[in-house]
């Protein structure tokens, strides 16, 4: 009983403490997009002074956790997050079971020795005959190699059975074949990689990120600690972090930097080079001709 109690404490100290930082961030969410808890119960359905006890962390003034994850997953969707990962993170209560009878009374105490001793006998049976089937199929296995005879028994070479497709067209005879996954993975990485606009990102605490590339939306939710991930675009890629001092971000390959202060909300956009030249060329081009007309 000591134990249970015990468990039951800890559970809920871990509750309080998740409802605290999930409350917060959801808080502050909710204040940068200018919104009320009013506006956010509309939204929701969910009373105002229940939306504000998950924002201070008090769980004694909320029901049972299983519906305080139903107002998490609501209140993050109405935010435009994911509601899911956000009430996954809230630890529901754990079913603790009683013994209802000691361990005397279970079927395992009334084995007697004999009964230990023939099961011994039939699992070490069953292992044998197991390991004969294996055996004799190893031997009978044909030879998926052939060996080529040399000069000596040490300079003996190993061929393959099967000979590689060629292509009648090629007039070497060269081997000719579909491109193995890691040659198509190089081209996706280099085909990625020729964009001019490539950003690197690193989480060193969770926070939530939006990104977009060339004008469009991939990415909007909340990253664990530990993720690293890259975006690549032709013209610019936008990146707008909820928790600022926890993302470092490296341009082309730059020095990682940290996007601000930590808990605070910054954006910022990256472009290509090419498209800077670009407009600098069509104003000085532009210019020039308001000058010949003059």
């Amino acid at each position: 009983m000591k134990t249970m109690a015990r468990d039951v404490s800890h559970l809920q100290q871990e509750q309080v403490e998740r409802l605290m930082q999930i409350g917060a961030y959801l808080r502050h969410v909710r204040e940068e997009g200018g919104l009320s808890l009013e506006d956010v119960a509309a939204r929701t359905l969910i009373q105002p002074r229940l939306l504000k006890a998950i924002e201070e962390g008090k769980l004694h003034q909320l029901p049972e956790p299983v519906y305080v994850q139903g107002f998490i997953r609501r209140y993050a969707e109405a935010m435009g997050l994911d509601g899911v990962e956000f009430a996954e993170a809230f630890p529901a209560e754990k079913s603790l079971q009683i013994a209802s009878s000691s361990w005397k009374d279970s079927p395992a105490a009334q084995l007697r020795p004999l009964h230990l001793y023939i099961a011994y006998i039939v699992l070490i049976m069953a292992s044998v005959s197991l390991l004969s089937y294996i055996v004799g199929r190893s031997a009978t296995a044909p030879s998926s190699v052939n060996v080529r005879p040399g000069n000596s028994p040490s300079t003996q070479a190993i061929v393959p059975t099967t000979s590689p497709a060629t292509n009648p067209s090629n007039p070497q005879g060269a081997a000719t074949g579909s491109p193995t996954p890691r040659s198509t993975a190089n081209r996706t990485q280099n085909a990625a990689s020729d964009k001019p606009v490539r950003v690197d990102v690193k989480l060193t605490a969770q926070s939530w990120l939006e990104v977009e590339t060339d004008g469009e939306v991939k990415l909007a939710e909340v990253l664990p600690e530990g993720t690293e991930r890259t975006w690549t675009a032709d013209k610019q890629v936008r990146i707008r972090a909820g928790n600022a001092g926890g993302v470092t971000i490296a341009h082309n390959g730059g020095k990682a930097e940290q996007m601000g202060a930590p808990g605070a909300v910054e954006e910022k956009t990256f472009a290509s080079t090419q498209t800077s030249s670009s407009a600098s060329l069509t104003e000085s081009t532009a210019e020039s001709q308001s000058t010949e007309q003059n």
